[in-house]
C-alpha cells in the first residue's frame, strides 16, 4: 500500500461494531493549488513573523486587525487547494471488506453537485459559532476566566479560522468524519494535521507563560499564538507530506 492508500476509522454502531473507510482529503492537482499550498502557508508565517513585534506590545489590536487577512489566506487555501464538502469520496478501486462500509462523501440528496458558495458560507458560520467554544475550552485549561477576555477569545479565534475552517469546508457536518477527527483516529492529511499540530502547539505554547523570565513576549496570550501558528503550519507539512494517510 501507499502513502497515500485510504486509512481505515474504527467507529461502533448501534449492537455491534462496524467499521467505516474514511479517506484523507487528498490536496487538488491543480498548478493553483500546488503554488497555493506552497506560497499561502510561507505567507502566514511572513505575516506573523513581520507583526509579532506589534502583537508583543498590543496583543489585542494586533490579533484582530490580524484576522481578517488571516482568514481571506485561509478562505484561499480551501477555495483553491481543497475539495468541497461532498465532491470527495473512497476510491473506486478500493473495496471494503466483509462486514465494513465505506463512508464517502455523497453528492447532494437531490443530485446536485456540490455548491462550494454555499460550503464556504456554512464553514464561515460554523468557524464563527466554535470561536467561543474554544474560547471555553481554553479557559477550562488554564487562561484566565475574569480578566484578559479579548486577548482569549482573539486567540480562539485565530485558532479556529486556522485549524477549524478548512476542515469544515471538506467535511461540513459529517458526524461520522466528525466523531473520526475528535478521536483523533482519522487518516492524516494537510487539514487534519494542522488541527493536531495547532493544538499541540498552544499547549507547549503555556508551557513558558509561567516561568520567572520577565519577558515582554511572555504576556498571555502571544506565546499560545506563537504554538498555534508554528504547530499549524508544521503540521499541515508533515499531515499532508509525510504521514499522509496514517494515524495518529
Amino acid at each position: 500500500a501507499t502513502a497515500q492508500a485510504q486509512a481505515q476509522v474504527q467507529l461502533p454502531s448501534k449492537g455491534k461494531e462496524a467499521s467505516w473507510t474514511l479517506p484523507p482529503i487528498q490536496i487538488n492537482q491543480t498548478p493553483a493549488a500546488q503554488a497555493a499550498r506552497h506560497g499561502l502557508p510561507a505567507l502566514l508565517a511572513a505575516l506573523f513573523v513581520f507583526r509579532f513585534d506589534a502583537l508583543v506590545a498590543d496583543p489585542v489590536s494586533t490579533m484582530a486587525t490580524a484576522i481578517p487577512v488571516v482568514a481571506a489566506l485561509q478562505l484561499g487555501y480551501a477555495l483553491v487547494c481543497l475539495p468541497v464538502v461532498g465532491s470527495q469520496a473512497a476510491r473506486p478501486g478500493q473495496k471494503p471488506r466483509p462486514g465494513e462500509k465505506t463512508l464517502k462523501k455523497v453528492v447532494n440528496s437531490d443530485g446536485t453537485s456540490p455548491n462550494a458558495p454555499v460550503a464556504t458560507l456554512l464553514s464561515l458560520l460554523l468557524t464563527l459559532f466554535s470561536t467561543p467554544l474554544l474560547h471555553a475550552v481554553m479557559v477550562l485549561f488554564g487562561a484566565p476566566a475574569l480578566s484578559h477576555t479579548a486577548h482569549t477569545l482573539l486567540c480562539a479565534a485565530h485558532l479556529a479560522v486556522l485549524a477549524l475552517f478548512p476542515l469544515f469546508y471538506a467535511h461540513g457536518v459529517d458526524g461520522p468524519a466528525w466523531a473520526a477527527l475528535a478521536s483523533f483516529r482519522a487518516p492524516l492529511d494537510e487539514p487534519f494535521g494542522g488541527l493536531a499540530g495547532a493544538l499541540v502547539g498552544a499547549w507547549l505554547g503555556a508551557v513558558p507563560i509561567p516561568l520567572d523570565w520577565d519577558r515582554e513576549w511572555q504576556r498571555w496570550p502571544v506565546t499560545i499564538l506563537c504554538g498555534v501558528y508554528g504547530g499549524y503550519l508544521l503540521g499541515r507539512v508533515l499531515g499532508g507530506r509525510v504521514g499522509f494517510g496514517r494515524r495518529l
